[in-house]
């Protein structure tokens, strides 16, 4: 008897059955997941319970036989965990292990441990943004009364807060120039100093700090602070606690997350006491990361050193382009010769990142006829990923908005800088790129 088609027969089925039950790809012990209510709790089971519980409720439980890890950690969405019994709570805000994810979370913790060896500390943490990471922590270690001297120019954000929201709190504030000796933060120290800020290298316009002095001036004073935001660098080229600062700081939206599909900062302590005085204000404040932002930032630092790499050498053929054109009056590159703090950045960076610094010819029209006029490279701000972008400081990041004329020439932020973030596109590309958008520029507007 013909059977129409589609239709398999009771025998044919059973020879389906056992072909797979005889298989080596499953075991004849495995067994259907169960929900815990199925197989009971405290006497309760599933036919207590009406399917609207059911679907609530119901929870499946570790399977049988020998306990396996997951390669990469899950991502632990669940705002909070079930409890064996209500001692437990304080047991474990005593002894460790998760209650509440604002409190802590595997997925951010297994970030963490990751950051904390790179940057070789005593403990790390995560934010949900680099400006979280970087306002958490400076009102974490300062007070009314309290001094801070901070490099300018420096990150539009850190700019802000600095000048705008701690005076409201009572927190003094003196600039030093970027790139100057560490002598000049020891100068501006008063009785009431509690903190020394500095960036390496500087946004936006490349400047360098010596990493090894600044360390030692933190550690030659008392109640003294010292913070590192070493983002234009990553901890693979640049580790910052080993030379005795006291925070390092990253945007981890920039070279750790590296694919432009995050935002996310982490402070590294070096110090345990120093990281448990933190992690009272981060969960207080509320600035922890999502567990999701967390799975991407772990995902991409597996790959930070084969990109540090790579955006370090398509940046150095970049700036000794830009350097020989004829447009472009001046380039800060700390992997160029003519880079006035070209021989520290030797000194404690493994090789020189992936952020250019160019002064254009024609001052703000050069500057935006050159960051309009790139096909390849994107008009974008940010920093630190795959693709290159490129902005205008004087209009974009550091502009009228924040800072005024004064303040941004006096940090060295002149009309025609452009910050050029090179990705890991075929260098010689990026260098056609800017060639013909520079040429774009008429020999009128640059005088």
């Amino acid at each position: 008897m013909k059977r129409a088609p589609g239709v398999v027969s009771n025998l044919h089925k059973l020879d389906l059955i056992s072909i797979v039950i005889s298989s080596k790809c499953y075991s004849k012990k495995w067994f259907p997941p169960q929900s815990d209510l199925e197989k009971g709790v405290n006497g309760l089971h599933i036919n207590d319970v009406t399917p609207d519980t059911v679907a609530t409720s119901s929870r499946f439980s570790s399977p049988p036989g020998p306990k396996t890890e997951a390669l990469v950690p899950p991502i632990y969405h669940s705002s909070t965990y079930k409890l064996q019994s209500v001692d437990d709570y304080l047991k474990i805000l005593e002894e460790g292990g998760y209650i509440y994810s604002r409190l802590g979370n595997f997925t951010n913790d297994s970030v963490c441990a990751v950051i904390n060896s790179l940057e070789g500390g005593k403990g790390s943490l995560v934010f949900s943004t680099g400006m979280a990471a970087i306002s958490t922590a400076l009102l974490c270690f300062l007070k009314s009364g309290d001094h801070i001297v901070v490099n300018n120019p420096c990150y539009s954000g850190t700019y802000d807060i600095v000048v705008n929201i701690l005076p409201r709190y009572g927190i003094e504030h003196t600039f030093v120039t970027t790139g100057c000796p560490v002598e000049e933060y020891r100068k501006h120290i008063k009785p009431n100093t509690r903190m020394l800020y500095g960036e390496t290298p500087c946004n936006p316009n490349m400047a360098i700090l010596d990493l090894e002095e600044f360390g030692k001036l933190g550690r030659s004073l008392d109640n003294v602070l010292t913070i590192v935001d070493s983002t234009f660098a990553s901890p693979y080229l640049q580790p910052v606690i080993k030379h005795g600062i006291d925070i390092s700081m990253h945007s981890c939206t920039k070279y750790l997350g590296g694919h432009s599909d995050l935002v996310a900062g982490c402070l590294t302590f070096g110090s345990v006491d120093l990281w448990k005085t933190m992690i009272h204000y981060q969960t207080t404040l509320g600035t922890s990361m999502s567990p999701h932002d967390a799975s991407l930032l772990l995902r991409g630092i597996k790959t930070l050193p084969i990109r540090m790499e790579k955006h370090s050498s398509n940046a150095q053929k970049v700036a000794e382009f830009l350097e020989k054109h004829p447009k472009v009056q001046k380039v800060m590159y700390p992997g160029l010769p003519s880079h006035p703090q070209h021989q520290i950045a030797r000194k404690q960076m493994k090789i020189f990142s992936g952020m250019i610094a160019a002064e254009i010819r024609g001052g703000v029209q050069g500057g935006k006829i050159l960051v309009e006029n790139v096909r390849l490279v994107q008009l974008a701000v940010s920093l630190g990923g795959v693709e290159s972008l490129i902005e205008h400081p004087a209009t974009m990041t550091h502009g009228p908005m924040l800072m005024t004329s004064e303040d941004r020439l006096s940090g060295g932020i002149t009309d025609g800088l452009v910050r050029i973030s090179i990705g890991i596109e075929d260098p010689d590309d990026l260098i056609k790129d800017l060639q013909q958008a520079l040429a774009k520029i008429p020999e009128n507007v640059i005088g």
